[in-house]
């Protein structure tokens, strides 16, 4: 499986995971989850540890963790953070994605 984090945002995750005083496993769960305006909505999490039949990425020194469900609607994708004078957050650039909607967070398959 073949995820990409951005620079920008390996940095702002692990500043996250520090902030929480996370165990040393922990790592990023990246999921996708029925729902939002377009069918599908992007998850982001901090977790302790992997669950068992989870896909374990290791980007940069960051863990990510992808569920067998999510892995199929990640291939490929691209996670960055932006920040713009409207605000700041996570983006999400995904090759699989047939369309989405203005919030960004959401998309279809």
């Amino acid at each position: 499986m073949q995820i990409n984090v951005t620079p920008t945002a390996v940095s702002t995750i692990q500043q996250f995971i520090e902030d929480q005083g996370a165990a040393d496993g922990a790592g990023l769960r990246v999921a996708v989850l029925p729902g939002g305006c377009s069918g599908f909505q992007y998850g982001l999490n901090i977790e302790d540890a992997p669950e068992n039949d989870d896909e374990i990425l290791e980007l940069e020194g960051l863990k990510v963790f992808v569920d067998p469900f999510s892995a199929q609607y990640l291939e490929g994708v691209e996670i960055d953070y932006v920040t713009t004078m409207m605000g700041s957050g996570f983006t999400f650039k995904n090759p699989n994605a047939a369309g989405g909607c203005g919030c960004g967070s959401s998309f279809t398959v």
